[in-house]
């Protein structure tokens, strides 16, 4: 069967590797073109050795061209004969005739328990939304956004304090495995799969900038996701406003569940900074007033112009005074 891959980022990765470690007959890479790459221009990727570098290695002829769906890049992509393609974040949804292409079709890697989480990024917002559980489903591919049959799925638990980074690097040696055994089974022959439930289909589209900004309002439990499902990007900010200073962009980078504290009766304007307070055996902790009745605390953030560093480093040198509060930069 020949096989072309197509993906990009570390997600990918995995997938393109388990496939050539198989010996299976991989005739192409197709991958986004350099530019895209990493966290540049709104990209949620991360990047690793590299999909066209691991295809140079293993003498996989690569295309990159701008857009898949264009008669000059399907022609490309025909040109390989493909009897198959396997997807894995690659990053454009493919039209019909890109799916027709292969004589065996499509199947794609999607990092969520479909029929939850259809989109561009499902790690980020099944954090967001405080999931305790997601996976990985392998999906045959058809012009419905994510809505193909599935023909593999695996659930892992999803860590109190991981990062959507983290958990995309957790998740992408689950998904070649589960890829690799799909490729395999058609191989042996016609493979049936399981149709999605349309009543349990939820939505993850790809975030934008603006989507990082903090909103102190919501419950304190909500912003700790928010500030993990944003990692790697576009990360969670928000401005430090300090009488008679202009607002201070600030990435938060850290902010743990585990430093969750009742805030009793005497309850400020949400967004409101709380004196750094170390907790018995730790270092010192920025809590901040939010919408609920509990203190976000944060651990680790990153001042406009400046490096990350923890809540010590920035109460050197910004110790916190009355007044001093988060928010949007006009308050």
């Amino acid at each position: 069967m020949r096989i072309v891959m197509m993906g990009t980022g570390t997600f990918a990765e995995p997938t393109f590797e388990a496939l050539l470690a198989a010996n299976e007959n991989v005739v192409g890479l197709v991958t986004q073109p350099d530019r895209d790459g990493g966290n540049k221009r709104g990209s949620t990727r991360q990047t690793g050795k590299g999909m066209a570098t691991i295809a140079a290695d293993a003498g996989v002829p690569t295309i990159q061209p701008p857009s898949i769906n264009t008669p000059d890049g399907l022609e490309q992509l025909r040109a390989f004969q493909p009897d198959l393609l396997v997807v894995a974040a690659y990053g454009q949804i493919l039209k019909p005739d890109v799916i027709a292409a292969p004589t065996h079709g499509a199947i794609n890697v999607h990092a969520s328990l479909l029929p939850k989480y259809r989109g561009a990024s499902p790690i980020a917002h099944a954090i967001l939304n405080g999931e305790t559980r997601t996976g990985v489903t392998i999906i045959r591919i058809t012009p419905g956004l994510d809505a193909g049959e599935m023909l593999a799925q695996e659930a892992v638990d999803i860590q109190l304090t991981e990062t959507t980074g983290e958990l995309e690097t957790r998740l992408a040696p689950l998904g070649a495995r589960l890829c690799l055994d799909v490729v395999r089974r058609m191989k042996a022959g016609p493979v049936s799969g399981t149709k999605q439930d349309p009543a349990l289909v939820t939505k993850a589209p790809k975030l934008t900038k603006e989507q990082g900004l903090i909103d102190w309002t919501q419950p304190a439990e909500r912003i700790a996701n928010h500030v993990r499902a944003m990692q790697p990007w576009p990360t969670a900010y928000t401005f430090f406003h300090r009488p008679g200073k202009e607002p201070m962009r600030v990435i938060v980078c850290r902010a743990y569940d585990d430093v969750f504290l009742p805030c009793g009766p005497d309850r400020q304007i949400a967004g409101t900074i709380v004196e750094g307070k170390p907790i018995e055996g730790a270092a010192s902790v920025i809590y901040v007033w939010c919408g609920s009745d509990v203190l976000l605390g944060i651990r680790e953030l990153q001042p406009a112009g400046k490096r990350r560093m923890t809540a010590d480093e920035f109460l050197r040198g910004y110790p916190i005074q009355d007044g001093y509060r988060f928010g949007p930069e006009k308050v």
